[in-house]
C-alpha cells in the first residue's frame, strides 16, 4: 500500500533505476446540466499525454476524432452498434439518474467558501 501511494504522489524511482518514458491515459465523463434536467450533454472525453483525441458528444450523437489516431479509433468506435448505443443512453442512464443525488450537494454549497 505504501508503494502504490509513493508511485501515485509522484515518489521518484528507487536508487539506481530510470524511468524511460511516463505515459498518461484517460477518460473523462462529463455532465453538463442547462435548466434544470431540460436540457443535459454529455461528453466522454478521451486523452493521451494531455491531448484530447476523441470524445462522444451527446448533442452530436457519435464519436469524434481530434487526432489522426482519435479519427480512425472515433470511426471504429461508430461502428460498434453496442459501443454507440450505450454511449447515447448515457444522458438518461448516467446524467439524469446521477442529478437528483448530487444536486442538493452541489447547488447547496455552490457559493460557501
Amino acid at each position: 500500500a505504501v508503494l502504490v501511494a509513493l508511485v501515485v504522489l509522484g515518489a521518484p524511482p528507487a536508487a539506481g533505476a530510470e524511468l524511460s518514458e511516463v505515459f498518461q491515459e484517460h477518460s473523462l465523463k462529463e455532465c453538463h446540466f442547462m435548466n434544470g434536467t431540460e436540457k443535459v450533454r454529455f461528453l466522454d472525453r478521451y486523452i493521451y499525454n494531455r491531448v484530447e483525441y476523441a470524445r462522444f458528444d451527446s448533442d452530436v450523437g457519435k464519436y469524434v476524432g481530434f487526432t489522426p489516431f482519435g479519427e480512425k479509433t472515433a470511426q471504429y468506435w461508430n461502428s460498434l452498434p453496442n459501443r454507440l448505443e450505450y454511449a447515447r443512453t448515457a444522458v438518461d442512464r448516467y446524467c439524469r439518474h446521477n442529478y437528483e443525488v448530487v444536486t442538493p450537494f452541489l447547488v447547496e454549497r455552490r457559493g460557501e467558501r
